[in-house]
């Protein structure tokens, strides 16, 4: 919980940079999950102490998602290492001087490995490769043959990587990298939601500082600044939606995130083992909807935000663009957004025909029934309790239909993490709000913003789900019925 509280202000600060300390994080992870115990001592205190920093080398250029197709080769040598051939694009943080050494985590193929994605294992191919003494030695020859030129993320080198006989060694079983590199794509997944939430954050902190600052016009419900030739921006109805829009975003995000962290905190650390599997349980549940339901917010909020600043917003001093295009990479990288709904959708919810969301859907419920007869939380637990229920049945629908169809579950996906999006927000907001009016008389004006953010959630947030849940339910015809040579 305190590194992700901490790393959603780092990546206020500049989300490009923070993917350095970030990747070195997950490299971290698969390590100390799968690696040897050698690797373990050899890499893991220099990648803590920061002197070494790590990549994940999964893309190729005819494969991103469909890692299946990859066709990097690795060949054993006598010694227990590998000797590894293949290229590699969009490997963020793939070469600098900032650190004395890079590890990079290739996907490969070793000889006779099974087609598909159960034929790939995973490496740890250094940039120099370590002496026993723990310094660096000699270069290995995996080189950065481009520098990608990006729309955003200016500040991380995005590489292309050329393997010539790299020497590398394998981490976990052959054929088994997957299983092993989803130790790293998870904790990916989720710090990618947290960049869009620290990008929705200082984009708004910056449109608020603008927004009463700015003069321009006058209230129409009357003049609000007599002294000055007109109104600051902020008494302008639409000026405040944009600015909600990102401050809600913002804080819904924030309480979620923090739920997810403090569930993972759970499934490491604590002493009952069935805590620790229904913890694993929900993050692996919530993981999608914070990659995909976050970015796909930050990039609403981040416009939103420029969009305070006129046409200030779209001059580079300003620096409201960059926010923009950082946030667009949020959707892509980590596996595209409709590749974190399918995962929802198929894998997490129909798959286990609904189990882990029943049992988070219960916690809801057990709220709603807590305080479903508390008037004043209403204009809360109302709605929260509505979506849940048409939640539920949305779910059921699309799996049945999935049955006769399994493109159903393809067409309704992304317009169905949005909805559970929201239900995990309402959830949390509803929360927020009970706090929110207990210590709404106190001298604290944190609690009377908290308040009226809710209300402007459930009011104009909120909404969206009934057009969202109308499009889940349309139906796979109207996106396949036409034929591929009439586009």
């Amino acid at each position: 919980m305190l590194n992700n509280s901490f790393y959603e202000m780092l990546n206020s600060s500049n989300q490009a940079w923070t993917m350095y300390p970030g990747l070195s994080h997950g490299a971290y992870e698969c390590l100390k999950e799968h690696g040897t115990d050698d690797q373990k001592k050899t890499y893991l205190p220099k990648l803590v102490s920061g002197e070494w920093t790590g990549t994940m080398c999964l893309t190729e250029p005819h494969c991103g998602t469909d890692l299946g197709l990859l066709r990097s080769k690795a060949i054993p040598n006598e010694d227990g290492s590998w000797t590894i051939t293949g290229n590699k694009i969009f490997i963020s943080a793939g070469e600098h001087d900032m650190a004395e050494n890079i590890l990079h985590l290739v996907l490969a193929r070793v000889p006779d490995a099974p087609e598909g994605s159960k034929g790939i294992s995973l490496f740890l191919v250094p940039k120099f490769l370590p002496n026993a003494d723990g310094s660096v030695g000699e270069r290995n020859p995996i080189f950065c043959g481009a520098i990608e030129e990006k729309m955003g993320i200016h500040g991380n080198s995005t590489c292309q990587m050329n393997l010539d006989g790299a020497k590398g060694w394998i981490i976990g079983q052959p054929n088994k990298g997957l299983n092993a590199m989803f130790v790293f794509m998870n904790a990916a997944r989720l710090g990618v939601g947290m960049q869009s939430l620290g990008l929705t954050e200082v984009a708004y902190q910056n449109a608020l500082v603008y927004a009463k600052d700015r003069l321009q016009m006058r209230s129409l419900s009357g003049v609000k600044a007599p002294d000055k030739p007109a109104d600051p921006i902020i008494v302008h109805p639409d000026v405040r939606r944009m600015l909600l829009t990102a401050k809600a975003y913002a804080e819904g995000g924030r309480a979620f995130t923090s739920y997810v962290a403090l569930q993972i905190d759970r499934e490491l650390n604590h002493p009952d083992e069935e805590v620790r599997k229904e913890a694993a349980d929900e993050v692996a549940l919530l993981t999608p909807v914070v990659k995909a339901f976050i970015t796909d917010n930050g990039w609403i909020a981040t416009s939103e935000a420029m969009q305070v600043f006129g046409g200030h917003g779209y001059i580079s001093e300003w620096g409201m663009e960059q926010y923009v295009r950082d946030a667009r990479i949020n959707m892509i990288y980590e596996g595209t957004n409709t590749v974190q709904s399918l995962d929802l959708l198929g894998r997490k919810i129909l798959m286990d025909n609904g189990a882990k969301l029943r049992k988070f859907g219960e916690k809801i419920r057990a709220y709603v029934e807590e305080h479903g007869t508390d008037e004043a939380m209403s204009e809360f637990i109302t709605p929260l309790g509505e979506l849940g229920d048409k939640v539920g049945k949305l779910t059921m629908e699309i799996g049945m239909k999935a049955f006769q169809n399994p493109d159903e579950v393809g067409a309704a996906a992304v317009p169905y993490l949005r909805v559970v999006g929201h239900l995990v927000y309402s959830y949390f907001f509803a929360q927020m709000a009970k706090i929110a009016l207990e210590k709404q008389d106190s001298d604290d004006t944190f609690y009377k913003a908290k308040l009226q953010t809710a209300r402007f959630y459930f009011g104009r947030l909120y909404p969206e789900t009934a057009m969202l849940i109308r499009q889940a339910r349309s139906g796979a015809a109207n996106l396949m019925a036409l034929d591929a040579d009439l586009f």
